[in-house]
């Protein structure tokens, strides 16, 4: 077995690819490049010769289109190798060990990919820095030294300090002191100093000291991203400032409090979420939403519907979802997009349903700017959208998800933050689907994608305050989403008889194993030298609070085991017993036999210390802000200077990366032409309809 490096490239007639990124880069950057040329780098490890020889054209490249080469003379050449950071998800080099594998299927083997870009002899060195900073975000990727011929990272394993001394820091007036708040900064904790307050009691009742390990994950849970402090702070009071409907604002605040008082909910908060739910509590006390499936899983919102079957009414269960990745998308576009979509999925399959359908709404500034009037500390919003769009439909087609909806709204305000939602709708058969608790005995099971260092501080990323910093610092925040392994966790689920072994089940966000796993019952032993990671070298704390896309913990029976692991190869889905159901309501953690975390259930539930606010209803604007009004001294004007605005020009480019008919269910189609409408009345008829139902342009 040796070690080899392969070099492909276009041959001219085909480098559409790098033409493009010249553009980019000379349209973009203002330069005036002449001839570039872009060749993928491989470097295969576990390779025979033969193996290669019988690879090199059949996996790595295409004989008609490609060079094939083993070396690339670099000699007083001037050159720019890109790869990404160890952990983040490499497309290219999964599926080439794919490949592999069907030409040899016993093959050990491992691929890493890269970038060359290989530049005219006279480019200076200043502009060689602009492209270097433009196309390397170095969130996820990095410069690559081509004279390494390696794939191992380093395994050395940090050990976990215990906080000594941490019980004895001083406490001031309403628990707080400048000690908490230096300790919080110090340790990049996205808690509070009222909230490590709770923590120093809790375990000054407990005798000891914590450890690094306990504490970040007491973080986690109580991140906003995951309790939603902002939505769960109690308003202490709220006041009305505007005026002009002073007394249909106090109204409707009086109609919420007699819901409140009926509801027998006086004794709780008043805060943001009470507000938004508060109707949904009303109705269904009135028995008009009945159909609602209420369960201790909330991953999806899910009611029951009847479905018609072949003429036969069928109970089925309707989820749907929605996420918003406007943190993660704005400093590493395509992976946060890509996950926005892979989060959004992952919910409703975790309930066992399918997704059938996504859309996506996307909010960003201008994004003609010229990239130096980029705002500091960010990405240009031209780089976000494009690659955003690119992310989220790459994952979106791969696991065949149709959009049906896309649509980029173009506003000065979303310089400040750059939105990106997903939304989706799956569903199920009810009677495929079992919800139980958890009971003593019972074990837990974790399935699919590996963890690294890649999705450490993904939770307590997204719930700090950002500052121009935050691009260069939060490079274990985002991930790159790994589309076929979800698509095989979907198949894997939708099998009934695997969705029937499940008792409960939860998917892996922010937060990793503490929460994913966390959350499924009161009393658990994990294993985290159990956790399958993507390279050695993890400690507690990083396999404990790192999430990975593409995971699922399932809790099943002890007797359901060896079928239930049987299913997971049937589909090329990795499966590990990681943790056990025990009735001691704490959550430890083990790692290779030390106990390292030992939290009481009660106390991690808490979310920490209790936050109040006071609000004031500013004066609702009488006329809208957002009318748009059209300059123009006559109708021809006007109409023309329509058709410029942002949001009025045609998305259609956008639009059609997207595949809007993979599975065959879509029936009203983005961009419905008159070929369209014709292509869709068979499908109507056939599979939704008794009557065509005539689709007009708009």
């Amino acid at each position: 077995m040796k070690n080899y490096r392969i070099f492909v490239e276009k041959k001219s007639q085909y480098r559409i690819e790098t033409q493009s990124l010249q553009n980019e880069f000379n349209e973009n950057l203002s330069l005036n490049l002449k001839n570039l040329r872009v060749l993928n780098v491989y470097d295969l490890f576990g390779f025979t010769p033969e193996l290669l020889e019988k690879s090199r054209y059949s996996v790595f490249g295409e004989i008609v289109t490609d060079t094939v080469e083993n070396s690339c003379n670099l000699d007083e050449k001037k050159y720019l190798a890109v790869e990404f950071l160890p952990g983040q998800f490499d497309q290219r080099a999964s599926s080439a060990v794919d490949c592999v594998k069907l030409i040899e299927p016993t093959a050990d083997v491992h691929i890493k990919s890269s970038r060359l870009l290989i530049f005219d002899n006279d480019i200076c060195d200043t502009d060689i820095q602009k492209i270097r900073k433009y196309y390397i975000n170095a969130l996820d990727s990095r410069e690559k030294n081509l004279s390494i011929l390696d794939h191992t990272e380093s395994t050395e394993i940090k050990p976990v300090p215990m906080l000594t001394g941490f019980t004895e820091m001083p406490v001031g007036a309403n628990n707080y002191s400048p000690l908490l708040e230096t300790f919080c900064k110090d340790h990049g904790l996205a808690m509070s100093p009222k909230d490590l307050h709770e923590v120093v009691k809790y375990f000054k009742s407990e005798n000891r000291d914590p450890n690094e390990t306990e504490l970040k994950i007491l973080d986690t849970y109580w991140s906003d991203h995951c309790r939603h402090t902002t939505f769960l702070t109690e308003l202490e009071e709220i006041t009305i400032d505007d005026s002009f409907i002073k007394e249909d604002l106090q109204n409707s605040l009086d109609l919420y409090h007699k819901m409140r008082k009926e509801l027998g909910r006086e004794d709780k908060s008043v805060c943001l979420m009470d507000i938004a739910t508060i109707g949904a509590r009303y109705l269904r006390k009135k028995g008009l939403l009945d159909d609602l499936e209420v369960s201790e899983e909330n991953n999806a919102c899910s009611i029951y519907i009847n479905v018609d079957v072949d003429g036969k009414p069928e109970k089925w269960l309707l989820m749907f979802k929605n996420e918003t990745h406007n943190h993660p998308t704005e400093i590493e576009p395509f992976g946060g997009a890509s996950t926005c979509l892979g989060g959004a999925i992952r919910d409703p399959l975790s309930g066992r349903s399918y997704v059938y359908q996504a859309m996506r709404v996307s909010g960003a500034s201008d994004i003609y700017k010229p990239i130096s009037e980029t705002m500091e500390g960010k990405l240009p919003q031209r780089v976000i959208s494009t690659k955003a769009a690119a992310g989220y439909s790459s994952y979106g087609n791969q696991i065949g998800i149709p959009a049906t909806h896309v649509r980029e709204v173009y506003h000065p305000g979303f310089v400040a933050k750059r939105m990106e939602l997903g939304a989706v709708v799956g569903a199920v058969k009810a009677e495929n689907v079992r919800r139980e608790s958890p009971v003593k005995g019972d074990i837990i099971l974790l399935l699919g994608g590996r963890t690294g260092r890649d999705g450490v501080g993904g939770a307590t990323g997204s719930s700090k305050e950002q500052n121009a910093q935050s691009i260069e610092e939060c490079s274990s925040e985002v991930q790159k989403g790994n589309a076929p392994e979800e698509r095989k966790l979907q198949r894997l689920f939708r099998r009934p008889e695997v969705s029937k072994l499940i008792k409960k089940s939860n998917d892996f966000g922010a937060g990793g194993v503490s929460v994913a796993i966390g959350e499924l019952t009161n009393g658990l032993d994990i294993y985290l030298d159990r956790v399958p990671v993507k390279y050695k070298g993890l400690n507690a704390t990083e396999i404990a609070i790192s999430e990975s896309q593409e995971r699922m913990a399932v809790v099943i029976e002890p007797t359901d085991k060896a079928k239930f692991e049987q299913y997971c190869a049937e589909e090329n889905v990795e499966v590990t017993h990681v943790a056990d159901v025990t009735d001691t309501e704490r959550m430890r953690m083990y790692n290779n036999g030390e106990l390292v975390v030992d939290l009481a259930r009660w106390f991690i539930d808490s979310a920490g210390a209790k936050h109040f606010a006071k609000a004031t209803i500013g004066e609702v604007a009488k006329k809208n802000p957002f009318k748009r009004t059209i300059k123009g001294k006559d109708l021809t004007e006007k109409m023309l200077n329509n058709l410029r605005d942002d949001n009025v020009l045609s998305q259609k480019g956008m639009i059609e990366m997207f595949d809007s008919t993979v599975g065959r269910s879509t029936v009203l189609m983005p961009l419905a032409e008159k070929r369209n409408a014709r292509n869709r009345k068979f499908r109507c008829k056939k599979f939704l309809f008794k009557k065509v139902i005539p689709i007009r342009r708009v």
